[in-house]
């Protein structure tokens, strides 16, 4: 059953030593202060919600995830999730992307796979790419990646082609989609064959894998938005 949390409520289970707690949006560590008589020292770091909504966790192997599932009109970046990004400008050493948050990323040049200073991408405005997180600096803009940190390949992100663009899917669908083996996709990919990439800023790229299939993505889009 959901539970709801308030903010500054916490988890309602202490995590495991030996798991690796990963906070999701709408959580963060607090460190709480020192009872009486423990001069100066303070509590372990405690993780509280910092808004209102739906407590989601998600339990694989020693990992432990742990979010909240809330409607907001702005996305709020959070590492090391997967966005659909526009350019919006090009500079020097990069370019900026708009992912829907209160501000625009950076995304390096470099941060593509087989990227160099002699040869990089040539991206124009308007480009759609596929990227995920890689931090969130404070007093900064969030920085982007099109590279797997662990392997240095692409693994499907990089510059998307044609397909469509759909905008506004809620957040929470976003994360069922990105589910390993999610009904959803399953069940349409039975129907016809098609890409998707899924961000978790509310945006989903499709695309027809053959020509003339474009007609069918109709239902598909309408299937993915949920509405």
């Amino acid at each position: 059953m959901a539970r709801v949390a308030l903010p500054g409520d916490p988890l309602p289970s202490a995590p495991s030593s030996s798991s690796t707690l990963h906070l999701g949006p709408g959580l963060s560590t607090s460190t709480a202060p020192a009872s009486r008589g423990g001069k100066g020292k303070e509590r372990a770091v405690e993780p509280a919600a910092t808004r209102a909504g739906l407590l989601g966790h998600l339990s694989q192997g020693d990992k432990e995830r742990w979010w909240i599932e809330g409607t907001m009109k702005r996305y709020t970046p959070n590492p090391p999730e997967p966005v659909l990004g526009i350019i919006v400008a090009r500079h020097a050493e990069g370019y900026r992307v708009d992912i829907g948050s209160s501000q625009g990323a950076s995304l390096d040049a470099l941060a593509f796979e087989g990227a160099t200073k002699r040869n990089k991408p040539n991206l124009k405005v308007g480009t759609l790419v596929y990227a995920h997180l890689l931090s969130t600096p404070p007093f900064s803009e969030p920085e982007i990646s099109c590279v797997d940190p662990s392997t240095q390949k692409a693994s499907g992100f990089g510059e998307l082609q044609g397909g469509f663009l759909i905008r506004g899917v809620e957040l929470g669908r976003c994360r069922a989609l990105l589910a390993p083996k999610n009904p959803v996709l399953s069940k349409l990919g039975a129907r016809f064959p098609f890409e998707v990439a899924v961000g978790m800023n509310g945006r989903v790229w499709v695309k027809a894998a053959q020509e003339g299939d474009e007609e069918k993505l109709v239902e598909v889009i309408r299937e993915l938005k949920g509405r």
